[in-house]
């Protein structure tokens, strides 16, 4: 059986400083003080990013009450298993694609009991790139129940560890320019 380790026993590079950070609280917060005034849910469905974006939001206290769940969907078998993702999109458009994530974004709604959810799909690097979709590439879906998904897709530079963080910054910062 394992231990559970003391802060202080993780070594001086605490890997809740690289999870969370000023800007990530910021956003955390104010996306739950926007969903806490419409009375919404909110689930993530995640591919590259790793559920980052649900480590982000579940950091904030009283994200119990506007933060439902989050799918990590990081093979395909997994977004087609459990979140409904159509074989067909994947071998037409790709995992890293906006019908891919709008697919997420049906997926998620269907399965949690949230108003409004969001979905990441990219190729973070340093491999997997490709002339039409180089490292760098992440696709994006936000929707609400009833509607039809919105997306965006975006070329961030960087290490992987950048452009999965730049991916977590753009996800909450334009669900709050398209829901505000």
């Amino acid at each position: 059986a394992g231990r559970w380790l003391h802060p202080a026993d993780a070594g001086p590079a605490r890997e809740v400083d690289r999870l969370m950070d000023a800007r990530l609280e910021t956003l955390s917060r104010l996306v739950g003080e926007h969903l806490q005034s419409r009375g919404w849910r909110l689930a993530t469905a995640e591919s590259c990013t790793g559920g980052w974006v649900a480590e982000v939001v579940t950091a904030t206290a009283g994200s119990s009450t506007w933060f439902d769940c989050g799918f990590i969907t990081y093979s395909n078998d997994a977004k087609c298993a459990l979140l409904g993702v159509s074989p067909m999109t994947l071998a037409r458009h790709g995992a890293v694609s906006e019908q891919t994530t709008a697919a997420m974004v049906r997926g998620t709604l269907e399965r949690a009991e949230a108003d409004l959810a969001l979905s990441i799909s990219g190729v973070a690097g340093p491999t997997g790139g490709s002339p039409e979709k180089p490292v760098g590439t992440v696709c994006f879906g936000w929707g609400r129940t009833g509607e039809t998904p919105g997306t965006a897709t975006c070329h961030f530079d960087g290490d992987r560890e950048s452009v999965r963080y730049q991916a977590v910054v753009f996800a909450l910062e334009e669900l709050l320019r398209r829901y505000a």
